[in-house]
């Protein structure tokens, strides 16, 4: 083996161990608008009959103020918010360099008219459309049993 061959073999080893420490990396659970990043969204596992699921997740990492004007998912016929801000998608701000979190405890994002029972470990798409950060195909993780909220 030559002495240039194992030059540039090392030369290229080291700009991609260099390039993974410097390039941000996306994570299996971090969807991005062009505005803000969406991180984990997630739900509990459905009971038997059940007709809405929460889901959580966390929106930070904004640039320019934001809201969420759609969902849209093959699981249920509709979205809306509820907790302590319940209203339409369109009510909720999500302002600029500041960390929006949507959860069981606050407002929430919930899924009305279920079309089929969530399951733990699965993965479903969810689409969330925001008003100057365009639509995101994002992917809901199911991670807890049993549901918190009827």
């Amino acid at each position: 083996m030559s002495p240039l061959f194992n030059r540039r073999a090392m030369l290229r080893a080291t700009a991609a161990a260099a390039s993974a420490l410097v390039l941000p990396q996306a994570q299996a659970c971090e969807f991005f608008a062009t505005t803000l990043r969406i991180w984990h969204p997630w739900s509990r596992a459905s009971l038997p009959g059940a007709t809405d699921a929460v889901v959580c997740m966390r929106l930070d990492e904004v640039r320019l103020a934001d809201r969420l004007i759609g969902v849209e998912t093959p699981l249920a016929s509709g979205a809306d918010l509820a907790g302590l801000k319940a209203g339409t998608l369109s009510d909720l701000l999500i302002p600029a360099g500041q960390e929006t979190l949507l959860s069981e405890d606050s407002t929430y994002l919930r899924l009305t008219g279920l079309q089929q029972a969530l399951e733990v470990g699965c993965a479903y798409p969810l689409k969330l459309v925001f008003e100057h950060g365009g639509t995101v195909n994002a992917q809901l993780s199911i991670d807890f049993g049993g549901q918190r909220f009827s």
